[in-house]
């Protein structure tokens, strides 16, 4: 069987013999497409439906309309070519304080010498009321064009139509970005080609437009915290990451469980604060410095978080903060009646929880907990580090199992993190849980989450508290577990 090979992206900067669209567009570059006409419009939707991928200033679109019929009389027109499909879009800046709202004008056009059906052309327009700029992520063009040529070989090409003053010169930053534009269409139309596939999908559980509209807004309330941090870490990776988690705790909360608020009260400032939320409230075991805690106490949210030894950080915090974070030990080993904080209904969140990342779907049963989740980090089994070679395995319900849990890299499944992550869900099944998996939007290696919110159907609860107790009394038999004496001042906290 012959395998494709990728062709090389290779452009080219256009000369004068070539024909523009029409007058007042330049063709600016132009490189081998790699793949036939019919692959076009499948690549060029990518381009459409997500231009945050060729640009950070850009948080996402929004389509407003997509019509074949009744085309707006504004499109620019071409000799020979129709246009067949319009897709009104809205471009969302990640950061609109500092960057406005754009609509576009996203036009298909196909030659009308031949079968229109199939688009060979896409043009971008900017709405841009008289007397406004284009904001900066846009470049300096009233129309910008992707074109695919029958040529021998098939080529692409970008046409633009720049503003009045726009430099197309190599150095310039249009030509940067056109550059920028053509290599990522041919290597969408190559994926096209191939049927590639992502190698980890994001908003699983949670869609993508609420999350990053809720992040915005907690960014925004929460940005500061940089400025005061405490810790030696690196406060852009823990403050953002933090947010990000708590973000989506907040939008799955809200999915997952039912609202007390009859009356139907809604703050249109801060809505979340009406938002179901766990009956028990939370429990960030392994919180570490605590902010992820303080953010979500911050909105609103009841709960505690546990670790080892207080942080510098923890006395800086407001006093509603300082009240939910506890200095503690304890023993899942121990009798469930000593451990007070894991209340009935509990949400428990294990973030980079190590040593305590195992014991999280077993104590969400013991402890009949509302659901959990994990992002786990460093490989640990329940009393010694994970070793895919020795650690005593849990049942996989079906040999497509790990293909489920949304695990990323190559594929194989094979390296040792990817092992451990297989084990934790085959864990979580055997503590009752139905497993779901989400890979985050958060500025980390390790950031995918194991997520536990209903019970199986088809393992009776008795069953998965039989078997978590046998887990925990294997545990007590080999004798290895030591629970870790509090640090620090335990009791100012």
């Amino acid at each position: 069987m012959t395998t494709l090979q990728r062709p090389r992206f290779e452009p080219l900067q256009c000369d004068s013999s070539q024909k523009a669209l029409c007058n007042g567009w330049t063709p600016l570059l132009s490189c081998v497409a790699g793949f036939p006409i019919e692959i076009f419009e499948i690549a060029i939707s990518q381009l459409i439906h997500h231009p945050e991928y060729n640009s950070t200033l850009i948080l996402r679109s929004e389509v407003i309309s997509d019509t074949t019929a009744n085309l707006p009389e504004s499109l620019p027109t071409f000799e020979n070519f129709q246009a067949i499909r319009c897709i009104h879009r809205k471009l969302l800046p990640r950061r609109p304080g500092r960057d406005p709202a754009l609509e576009q004008y996203c036009t298909l056009y196909g030659e009308s010498t031949m079968d229109i059906t199939i688009p060979d052309t896409l043009v971008l327009t900017p709405i841009v009321e008289q007397g406004l700029s284009l904001p900066y992520y846009h470049p300096a063009v009233s129309h910008l064009a992707f074109r695919y040529l029958a040529s021998d070989p098939p080529t692409l090409r970008i046409d633009v139509a720049p503003l009045p003053g726009t430099s197309t010169d190599p150095n310039a930053r249009l030509y940067r970005t056109c550059l920028a534009l053509l290599e990522t269409l041919h290597r969408y139309g190559w994926g096209a080609l191939t049927n590639y596939k992502k190698r980890v999908n994001h908003d699983c559980l949670v869609p993508r437009e609420p999350y990053q509209d809720l992040y915005l807004l907690m960014r925004e309330r929460h940005k500061h915290l940089v400025d005061t941090w405490q810790e030696v870490t690196d406060p852009l990776k823990h403050v953002f990451e933090d947010i990000g988690i708590a973000t989506y705790l907040m939008l799955l909360w809200k999915d997952t469980f039912s609202s007390d608020n009859e009356n139907n009260l809604v703050d249109a400032a801060e809505p979340w604060k009406s938002w179901p939320r766990p009956p028990g409230g939370f429990l960030d075991i392994g919180c570490g410095n605590g902010l992820l805690t303080h953010i979500l106490v911050s909105e609103g949210y009841e709960g505690y978080g546990l670790d080892l030894r207080a942080r510098t950080s923890w006395s800086h915090y407001p006093e509603s903060t300082q009240a939910a974070l506890r200095v503690l030990a304890f023993d899942p080993t121990a009798d469930p009646a000593s451990n007070t904080y894991f209340k009935p209904g509990a949400f428990i969140i294990g973030n980079h929880a190590d040593e305590l990342t195992p014991w999280v779907p077993v104590l969400s049963t013991l402890h009949k907990s509302s659901g959990y989740m994990s992002i786990p980090c460093c490989s640990w089994a329940f009393d010694i580090k994970y070793e895919r070679s020795s650690t005593p395995t849990f049942p996989i319900p079906h040999e497509d199992f790990a293909d489920s849990l949304n695990l990323g890299g190559e594929g194989s499944n094979k390296s040792s993190y990817s092992m451990y992550r297989i084990w934790l869900a085959s864990l979580s099944l055997h503590c009752g849980w139905e497993v779901e998996c989400e890979t985050l939007r958060i500025p980390s290696t390790r950031n995918w989450a194991i997520i536990g919110r209903r019970r199986l159907t088809s393992m009776p609860d008795d069953e998965a508290l039989s078997n978590v107790n046998a887990v925990i009394r294997d545990v007590k038999n080999r004798g290895l577990f030591k629970t870790r004496k509090p640090e620090g001042k335990a009791g100012d906290h």
